[in-house]
């Protein structure tokens, strides 16, 4: 029987529970314990890999998870979230003119209605702190239900929505990235890419989060190579390293004449093995 699970729910939102005499596998629609109440959600991920997911990413803040899987969905209790997706339409047009009225600085990205509509969560984004105390008054006596404002990141906005990358894929942040870790544009600089922003950056206006995948291979690959700038001993005498290649495995070497020449990797370490000594 399974004794721990992952459920995902609207967008990227993912919770870890506790199941209890469920057999449950990856793709079935259950119900949960949640806020006051209960949510449906499907399963991603059962026993050890869900236990090991939700360590990894720091899901549990204790070894055991507080909540539980109650049991499995109902068609009708999954038909249903159809139209609370439908309603949530509504939802974030309505709060985006109280948001107006509040003259609050603030974007309201999604909503999301817990299954039994005992909560509303509203997501945004913002520059900076935003007192909505008033707004969440509103919105309690507009829904008639417990109100949750939840301020997300622009990152997390894109995996949120979703999107069509410049690989012409979806995002990768919104289908299969468990999470979104700091990109920095020394990874850039290590693959030899663009420093230009409008190249590198993604939906969301951030760094893209695909030049993570590679960056280990290039460094280590770079590590074959004599650096930029160094002077080796060829068969030819002194010449300096002024470029490499690392997909095409190439090095171009210059004279103290000014000639230039390329040279695989391999013959390059050919002649240096070759040269005379002093």
């Amino acid at each position: 029987m399974t004794a721990f699970a992952e459920v995902r729910f609207k967008g990227t939102r993912r919770e870890y529970f506790t199941a209890p005499g469920l057999d449950l596998r990856p793709g079935q629609w259950v119900v949960v314990e949640a806020d006051r109440g209960e949510d449906v959600g499907e399963v991603t991920a059962v026993g050890l890999i869900a236990e090991r997911k939700c360590s990894s990413s720091g899901g549990c803040a204790t070894p055991t998870p507080d909540r539980k899987v109650i049991r499995e969905a109902e068609g009708d209790e999954v038909a249903r979230l159809d139209d609370l997706r439908e309603d949530e339409h509504r939802v974030r047009a309505r709060t985006r003119g109280l948001v107006k009225k509040h003259g609050l600085k603030m974007k309201v990205t999604e909503a999301e209605w817990q299954h039994d509509r005992n909560k509303l969560i509203i997501y945004f984004t913002a520059d900076r702190r935003v007192d909505f105390r008033e707004l969440v008054r509103d919105l309690a006596r507009t829904f008639r239900t417990r109100i949750e404002l939840k301020q997300i990141g622009v990152r997390d906005e894109a995996a949120l929505l979703g999107g069509v990358g410049r690989c012409g894929r979806e995002l990768c942040c919104s289908t299969w990235l468990p999470e979104l870790k700091p990109v920095s544009l020394q990874l850039a600089k290590d693959q030899r890419l663009s420093l230009n922003p409008a190249q590198i950056s993604g939906c969301c206006g951030r760094l893209m989060c695909c030049l993570m995948y590679e960056h280990r291979t290039y460094v280590e690959s770079r590590r074959r190579f004599p650096r930029e700038g160094r002077t080796v001993r060829t068969s030819r005498g002194q010449e300096r390293v002024v470029a490499v290649d690392i997909l095409q495995e190439t090095v171009t070497l210059r004279s103290g004449s000014g000639q230039r020449r390329s040279l695989t990797l391999d013959d390059l370490k050919r002649e240096v093995a070759e040269a005379p000594r002093d």
